[in-house]
């Protein structure tokens, strides 16, 4: 079967200087991603779904993972993200008009959201999480790297 890549997203919601992140499941099978995130910290996102816009699918996550209602959002990040046997071009998108507070809606994926100062982020942070605060912070909004 021809492995094709796929096209995925992370919001960055900022607060007052912090970044929302959650901290995904220790269980590989319950943090489900295929780019291998088990045990870091990561900003809300998913992959687009089959004739999604990608702004409708990124305000889909949020709210599926965070209950948070997105109000707008930016293109900030474009990362080519590849793992042995998966690969995603993922979109990273800057939110910092939304309504409401992060509660954990899929407590098997992620157990818990906090806010994290940009100077003092926690670690192991999910590697195309990490890639969109960098670009962010560099004011890059694709490096091939």
């Amino acid at each position: 079967m021809e492995q094709k890549p796929g096209v995925g997203f992370g919001v960055m919601i900022l607060k007052d200087g912090k970044v929302l992140l959650g901290h995904r499941h220790e269980d590989p099978e319950k943090a489900s991603s295929l780019l291998h995130g088990e045990g870091t910290w990561t900003m809300p996102g998913g992959k687009l779904h089959f004739q999604e816009k990608l702004k409708e699918g990124a305000i889909r996550e949020v709210f599926e993972e965070t209950g948070i209602k997105v109000k707008d959002l930016e293109v900030i990040s474009i990362s080519n993200d590849i793992v042995q046997d998966a690969h995603f071009v993922t979109i990273g998108f800057l939110c910092k008009d939304f309504e409401g507070e992060a509660k954990v809606m899929e407590p098997d994926e992620i157990t818990e959201w906090k806010w994290f100062d940009l100077n003092n982020l926690p670690s192991p942070l999910y590697f195309p999480s990490e890639r969109i605060i960098k670009n962010y912070l560099a004011k890059i909004i694709y490096q091939d790297e």
